[in-house]
């Protein structure tokens, strides 16, 4: 296997999409050109197995404060355990430093165990809760200053 983090578009999101099980309907290209599109800046980093892209990761400068938000992100289930999640979080943060933003926050939902694990190993804090009808759909709200 050989990984390659690279900038990308759109369609390979959703073209990658498909394979993560926790996804279950992707959300429409137009939905992505909005948050995207209508933000200050943004990122789509895609990562490849050779040329197949089997992984990504989405963010945007959602508010004025000096944060980048990690919105979206995925690695194919084959893919797994191959360190794929942590390189394109790693290239997101030094392009988020390099841009000048002071932190990078995501939130997970709460039956997200292994993402909300991976973001504490990588020294995101927990700032927040954002309560649902169940426990299992809280969001779980982390920032790591850059």
């Amino acid at each position: 296997m050989k990984i390659q983090i690279r900038e990308g578009t759109i369609d390979e999101v959703l073209s990658v999409y498909q394979s993560i099980p926790e996804f279950q309907n992707a959300p429409a290209k137009k939905a992505y050109e909005q948050r995207l599109f209508h933000s200050n800046r943004y990122l789509i980093l895609i990562a490849c197995n050779y040329t197949q892209p089997i992984g990504f990761k989405v963010g945007y400068e959602k508010d004025t404060d000096g944060s980048f938000y990690s919105w979206m992100g995925g690695v194919a289930n084959e893919y797994r355990r191959h360190g794929v999640a942590g390189q394109l979080m790693d290239v997101m943060i030094q392009w988020a430093k390099d841009q000048g933003y002071i932190t990078l926050r995501f939130k997970t939902r709460n039956c997200f165990k292994p993402m909300l694990i991976f973001g504490i190993k990588r020294g995101f804090d927990i700032y927040g809760i954002e309560p649902r009808e169940t426990l299992e759909d809280y969001r779980i709200l982390l920032e790591k200053r850059l």
